[in-house]
């Protein structure tokens, strides 16, 4: 990551503040990093927010999260929840991680298991609004509910969640943004999701477009600096071959 150098005529400060930047460190060096009374709290706030999102774009009814849109699909053809259908495709999302050589984490796992138990909690308590308008305000709050999640959780670094270590996991290795790259990955679910029967409509189109943008506008914001990091993230570098981003 580079930063803009002051001015030359500049004398009281000449060195600009780098922004904090993802490390890809392995489990036990993320727990060693440091700082875990403040990451572990946004670690498990984030990924409850995440199936609480989800949940409300469920109830909005008016178009699933293009993930969902898959979700929704395979629960037609197996007997399990929305929510459990989340953890199912999240282990073998995972699969993907390996040609990727993407770092798992505590945060990875806890992804894996904790959205799905989330989103369907949200479910059981919350219920469908009569009202259209009620729903478009569901749906819409979800997504930028969505984005806060996963500024939230992915910036604690304790791991990346299975479908988010796939966006950077590609936007390392193509080089393309984490918008361009989330936005490709949501629109070959969704086609996926319809080949399956899932469920689509207006708030799928938005959720498409906006995640992306939202993600990266929100990121730097939540990530946290991990002061006991520096040998550890570049011995990671050298070890799995790649650059933090």
């Amino acid at each position: 990551m580079t930063t803009t150098p002051t001015a030359p005529t500049t004398t009281t400060n000449t060195h600009a503040t780098p922004r904090p930047g993802l490390t890809d460190l392995g489990p036990v060096a993320q727990l060693r990093a440091g700082r875990l009374a403040r990451r572990l709290p946004q670690l498990f706030v984030g990924l409850v927010l995440y199936g609480v999102s989800l949940a409300l774009m469920v109830r909005g009814g008016v178009g699933l999260a293009p993930w969902d849109v898959l979700h929704s699909g395979l629960v037609r053809y197996l007997p399990i929840t929305l929510g459990q259908a989340v953890v199912v495709m999240s282990f073998v999302v995972l699969l993907a991680w390996i040609p990727l050589r993407e770092t798992p984490g505590i945060g990875t796992v806890a992804n894996a298991v904790l959205v799905g138990l989330s989103a369907d909690g949200t479910l059981a308590l919350l219920d469908s609004p009569d009202a259209t308008i009620l729903g478009i305000g569901l749906m819409v709050g979800g997504v930028l509910l969505c984005g806060l999640a996963t500024a939230l959780y992915i910036g604690a670094q304790l791991g990346r969640g299975p479908r988010d270590g796939l966006m950077t996991g590609l936007a390392r290795r193509t080089g393309w943004s984490l918008r361009t790259v989330r936005t490709a990955i949501e629109v070959t679910v969704v086609v996926v999701g319809l080949m399956l029967g899932g469920a689509i409509g207006i708030g799928t189109l938005l959720y498409a477009l906006a995640i992306g943008p939202l993600t990266q506008l929100w990121l730097p914001a939540f990530t946290i600096e991990l002061p006991a990091a520096g040998r550890a993230r570049a011995g990671s570098r050298r070890q799995a071959g790649v650059e933090s981003p």
